[in-house]
């Protein structure tokens, strides 16, 4: 797009915006934090895979062919961010007498299915941790004469070695080290493990031979490893939710730096990322955020209330990613009532056309140019949808070109308006006691019942429908003729 807006991100490492400058001409390299794989995700973690894919479609928007890596963490992360606990990995796979290797299969493909539900893109490559484990004893090797030293219970990197550590979490100010347990033996409180030895007389299901004794490898080592390995360093921009700003993503900074030449990090590419982008939290009053509850919200509960995936999606992008966002079902009932506004919209304009190649009309010229502005201004989708909804609105224009503009500006927020309708919209409860087909032939019947103005059997109808949980919205202006009350 010659004419776009220059697009500016805002750099966690700077705390500013900057215009993206991509380390190879017309390719953006982007690497996310994935998940840990050893339960469900919540909709919070799934928040930042939203925010990662709006990135991505933004990017590929603005004609970069895009390479982004998601890597899959299926070893080595503990039950806290820092050097204690147990492994997440083996601990769940303890929990449930399953092997480690069978749980991180589970919950990768449950994972891949929010993805596949969320209309989140499949990335240029996935990449699990425990297929790059040798690639990561090279790497600890590398830099291990300089920056680390050995503890009977690892590997641990010296933080003292490289300039400017935890720039990124501004611990100074932010006490983002405050959470860092201590480790007997080790230098610094900051100094983290590159690999863990298997305690004397236990045996873990995950555990490979090192130089450091057999065990398994620090989280950290990960992401700079698969990185490194896919990407190139520097590539162009990290992404993670901003909890990953305080421990994870400076140990992996300066894991980046030792293995790069130790680069003060006034420069961002010494980090090994020109910049790093976190969104903020999903903020949940009734408490149910966080999996230590055992009772924690995520996409299949909102599925099984009956609302659409995408309803999600469409409350993620109402607001600015770094902004924290607060959950209730509430808000979640307007986002899926905005959604079904939109794709009956968009269904009608469908209905009378097909798109275009080119926009030429302008009023839809004008619209798409405020549309680029929004999402250049650092992925500003809160602005971008009130410009979909003018879009949508616009009358006595070519549909042709309504549908072409419609096109261009769902490529950048996902919401599959040009594929849905409303049916696919309709979600089953779980405790729902009919189907959508079933209610869909009780409701023929009862509007021929009202046209022979029968209405004793219309209200029969209407009765049983209501004792089965569903509510017949005479009059509604969406035209959306019944809702489950659950």
């Amino acid at each position: 797009m010659t004419d776009a807006a220059p697009l500016k991100l805002f750099n966690s490492l700077t705390r500013q915006l900057e215009a993206f400058q991509p380390v190879h001409p017309g390719e953006a390299r982007v690497y996310t934090c994935g998940p840990t794989v050893y339960n469900f995700q919540h909709i919070g973690n799934m928040r930042a895979y939203v925010f990662a894919d709006t990135l991505g479609r933004t990017l590929s928007y603005k004609g970069y062919k895009l390479r982004h890596v998601i890597n899959i963490t299926d070893v080595g992360h503990l039950t806290s961010d820092a050097d204690a606990g147990d492994d997440k990995m083996e601990k769940a796979a303890a929990q449930q007498g399953k092997s480690a290797w069978d749980i991180a299969k589970f919950y990768t493909d449950a994972y891949w299915a929010d993805i596949e539900r969320l209309n989140i893109r499949q990335p240029f490559q996935w990449s699990i941790a425990t297929d790059y484990v040798p690639r990561m004893i090279d790497f600890a090797k590398s830099i291990a004469d300089k920056h680390c030293y050995e503890l009977p219970s690892g590997l641990y990197f010296d933080t003292s070695t490289v300039p400017d550590y935890g720039r990124l979490a501004r611990a100074a100010t932010e006490e983002g080290e405050g959470r860092i347990e201590s480790v007997e033996g080790k230098r610094h409180q900051a100094d983290f493990a590159i690999w863990r030895k298997t305690p004397e007389g236990e045996t873990r299901q995950m555990e490979w031979d090192s130089p450091w004794g057999r065990g398994a490898p620090g989280w950290h080592l990960e992401c700079s490893v698969m990185s490194e390995a896919l990407l190139g360093l520097p590539f162009d921009i990290h992404t993670g939710g901003i909890d990953h700003r305080e421990i994870h993503h400076p140990n992996e900074i300066a894991q980046n730096q030792a293995f790069s030449g130790c680069g003060s990090l006034t420069c961002s590419e010494n980090s090994g990322a020109r910049m790093w982008m976190h969104n903020n939290f999903l903020i949940d009053r009734g408490g149910k955020m966080s999996k230590s509850t055992g009772d924690f919200l995520r996409l299949q509960v909102l599925v099984d209330r009956g609302f659409h995936p995408l309803a999600y999606r469409l409350l993620c992008l109402q607001a600015h990613y770094r902004s924290e966002l607060e959950f209730n079902f509430d808000n979640l009932a307007a986002a899926a009532t905005r959604l079904k506004r939109l794709v009956m919209a968009v269904a009608q304009v469908r209905a009378q056309g097909s798109a275009t190649s080119d926009v030429s009309d302008p009023r839809l010229q004008d619209l798409l140019a405020r549309f680029d502005a929004a999402i250049s201004d650092d992925l500003n989708t809160a602005v971008a949808l009130t410009l979909l909804d003018d879009a949508v609105a616009l009358k006595k224009v070519d549909i042709g070109q309504k549908l072409a503009a419609l096109a261009r500006m769902d490529a950048v927020l996902g919401l599959g308006l040009l594929t849905l309708d409303r049916a696919d919209l309709r979600v089953r409860p779980a405790n729902a006691q009919t189907t959508a087909a079933e209610i869909d032939a009780e409701l023929a019947r009862r509007k021929d019942a009202r046209a022979n103005k029968d209405f004793a059997t219309s209200d029969a109808i209407r009765d049983a429908l209501l004792a089965k949980g569903v509510e017949v919205m005479d009059g509604d202006p969406l035209g959306w003729d019944w809702k489950l009350d659950v």
